[in-house]
């Protein structure tokens, strides 16, 4: 099987003036079709040909060892369709090798971020069936209309949403694959015809301006692998940053990594419809690497060893990791430690501290609740997982607190893998009211007079919101997290398992019972800054940080 791939690519461009030539990205337009089209050669006995009236053009593709044919001027004016021309390629380049193609592909240089995946699976396609012609497809489905006659007509038979629209492929410029005996000066189509579908990121093809900046964003995108755990035991506290910060990346190639173990984080990433992995080994994570080809690795796995980092280090230019203490995080482009601070001052690639504090959009949009004196809305908030079933805990002591404060309502919110919910039930007679697997916890914080909560993430939100809290830890390394103390606007208990009932108790009863402290704390929280924090951490992992101090 004998293929001929033809890029036409002339001189003349009014829109864009060199078009063919222009650097993007620091190359030529024309290579991006010239080097997919070689690449494909290495799968199947292919010549691959340009065909223009342009000598610049034709000394850079040279330069490369690609051949070039030369159409004279009645095949060069913009007026021209490019049946003639690829006719006239073939031809040409027939008569020089003494050869008669089984295979004609028209590639368009205007189409820059077709991948060579791609176009191999197109090729692929179109030789395991018997079609005559294959065409590179989008599929944009939409209402539209049209003119007919001078009459505005539409184009539907039924008003539907677009994902209920049967399919609208449009032409892109990435290849037309036909056979041979249907390339004629006239037509390149035969009876026999089929769509191949590529992604909408690489259908871009270069008309205008616009389209120009379009590309270069795209070929500009990074691939970041997000390496994340979320199960009982650990809480679901790493899923959610990393979504987070995911949220704030889009337009980047994005994927997530869990482990077999992650069967909550697992669920919650499903749900995100983000792209997603599992694996079971780092043999099964190297094959990740491999395929996705990243280009940044974020780590939110806690502590990581020397040979993960080393690992990842064989596919990824660029690696941070989250909250580790490990052995591996002197190993990582840049340490995160928004919870930990003098865990590893030494090394100079750590950031510390509420600085680096990844906050939701939500808590930047919501409004804090005006002081009160008095406390009506109590909250209880123990994380996605609360794996010491701390929840348990407060559920009883609210019920106790209840018989003394009448007024007050008791709101828990509950993580969707907190594995009690069938326990902790709304009381209506006690004040109780349960929330399980809330979309914004923010409305909720929006109004609470006081919280109980643990030790992790939650605290930082709190205090964005003005909220009092008293804080009891999931576990150790939780209680190391130095934010949650009183310079910042939270009464610390310690770790929960070691704090008995009476302890809590009287600590809320005194914090419902002297709003001058409440006030005080709720300053002292809303003294911080959590709305740059975001900002900064996207900046070190793209590396756009500007080289600032880590302080």
């Amino acid at each position: 099987m004998k293929i001929l791939v033809v890029i036409p690519a002339r001189a003349g461009s009014k829109r864009i003036p060199r078009k063919n030539v222009r650097l993007l990205c620091g190359k030529p337009l024309i290579l991006y079709s010239v080097e997919n089209a070689w690449r494909l050669s290495k799968e199947y006995d292919t010549d691959v040909v340009v065909s223009t009236d342009d000598d610049e053009l034709s000394r850079i593709v040279e330069k490369r060892g690609m051949e070039v044919v030369r159409r004279g001027e009645e095949l060069s004016s913009d007026k021209v369709t490019l049946d003639p021309v690829i006719f006239d390629a073939m031809m040409k380049m027939e008569k020089k090798h003494n050869i008669r193609y089984d295979v004609v592909i028209t590639m368009q240089a205007t189409s820059p971020t077709l991948k060579p995946d791609t176009l191999t699976g197109a090729v692929d396609y179109f030789l395991s069936h018997s079609y005559d012609t294959l065409i590179s497809v989008v599929n944009r489905p939409h209402l539209s209309w049209t003119e007919r006659d001078g009459v505005i007509v539409k184009n539907y038979d039924k008003r539907l949403n677009s994902q209920d629209l049967p399919p609208n492929y449009l032409e892109t410029g990435g290849f037309l694959i036909t056979r041979r005996e249907c390339v004629m000066e006239d037509t390149r189509i035969g009876r026999e015809i089929s769509v191949f579908e590529i992604p909408a990121d690489e259908s871009v093809d270069i008309d205008t301006e616009e389209d120009w900046v379009i590309c270069e964003s795209i070929l500009k995108r990074k691939r970041i692998l997000f390496r994340t755990v979320g199960h009982n035991k650990i809480g679901m506290g790493h899923v959610y940053r990393c979504l987070t910060i995911a949220y704030k990346l889009m337009g980047y190639d994005l994927m997530f990594v869990l482990d077999r173990e992650s069967d909550m984080g697992i669920k919650k990433i499903e749900e995100s419809f983000f792209p997603m992995r599992v694996v079971g080994s780092d043999e099964e994570y190297e094959e990740v690497m491999k395929e996705f080809a990243p280009d940044i690795i974020v780590n939110d796995i806690l502590d990581t060893t020397e040979a993960l980092v080393l690992l990842e280090r064989k596919y990824a230019k660029r690696i941070v990791n989250f909250e580790d203490v490990g052995p591996g995080a002197r190993l990582a482009d840049a340490v995160i430690n928004a919870l930990y601070e003098n865990n590893t001052k030494k090394m100079n690639n750590v950031y510390e501290g509420i600085r680096y504090f990844c906050i939701r959009d939500e808590f930047l949009e919501e409004e804090p609740k005006k002081f009160s004196d008095k406390v009506t809305n109590v909250m209880i908030i123990f994380g996605g997982a609360d794996p010491a079933n701390l929840t348990g805990r407060l559920y009883d002591i609210c019920k106790v607190l209840h018989e003394k404060h009448k007024e007050l309502e008791f709101h828990f919110i509950t993580g969707f893998a907190y594995e009690h919910k069938d326990e902790v039930v709304t009381d209506e007679a006690c004040n109780i009211f349960v929330h399980h697997d809330v979309k914004r916890v923010s409305d909720y914080m929006s109004k609470a007079d006081l919280a109980v909560t643990s030790q992790g993430r939650t605290i930082y939100e709190l205090a964005s919101m003005g909220v009092p809290a008293i804080v009891m830890a999931q576990n150790e390394r939780e209680a190391e997290h130095v934010f949650a103390g009183i310079k910042n606007g939270f009464i610390n208990l310690g770790l929960g398992s070691g704090t008995d009932a009476i302890t809590i108790i009287q600590t809320m009863k005194w914090l419902i019972e002297t709003p001058n402290v409440r006030k005080e704390m709720r300053s002292l929280q809303l003294a911080k800054e959590f709305e740059k924090g975001q900002q900064r951490v996207i900046q070190l992992i793209l590396d756009e940080s500007g080289g600032g101090s880590n302080a």
